[in-house]
C-alpha cells in the first residue's frame, strides 16, 4: 500500500489525539454532553477541540486529493512526499494551536493546504 494511504489514516486518527488531548486537558469532562462541554471550556483544552475540527475540516480534501493523484497515475514517490509533509505540517500545526502559537499556526496551516494543492495538480504538473 502506498505511503500516501497511510497518511490518509493518519489524517483520520489526528482528530481524535487532539480531542483527547482537549478532555484531559481540563477537569470534570462530561461524557453525557460531550460537545456542550467542549464548548464550555477555555485555554489549552479549548484550542485542542479547535484543532480537533479543523482536523476533519481538512481530511476530505486532503483524502481526495491522494487518491484523486493515486488514480490520474501522478507519481506515486511525488504524492507520497507531499502526503508526508501534509502530516508533518499538521502535527506541527496541532502542536502550535494547543500552545497558542497563533501566526505559526496559520503558516502551518498554509503549508498544509497548500500541499493538498499540489497534491491535486500532480497529475497536470508532471505528465
Amino acid at each position: 500500500m502506498p505511503i500516501a494511504f497511510w497518511c490518509v489514516l493518519l489524517a483520520g486518527v489526528l482528530p481524535l489525539a487532539t480531542v483527547a488531548i482537549a478532555k484531559a486537558s481540563a477537569p470534570g469532562y462530561d461524557n453525557h454532553d460531550p460537545r456542550g462541554w467542549l464548548e464550555r471550556q477555555s485555554g489549552r483544552a479549548r484550542r485542542a477541540d479547535l484543532a480537533h475540527r479543523n482536523h476533519f475540516e481538512a481530511f476530505p480534501f486532503f483524502a481526495a486529493a491522494v487518491l484523486s493523484a493515486t488514480y490520474l497515475q501522478a507519481p506515486q514517490a511525488r504524492i507520497d512526499e507531499l502526503a508526508m509533509a501534509f502530516i508533518a505540517v499538521r502535527v506541527l500545526y496541532t502542536l502550535c494551536y494547543i500552545t497558542d502559537r497563533a501566526t505559526l499556526r496559520t503558516l502551518c496551516w498554509t503549508i498544509g493546504y497548500l500541499t493538498v494543492v499540489g497534491i491535486f495538480l500532480l497529475p497536470v504538473l508532471v505528465h
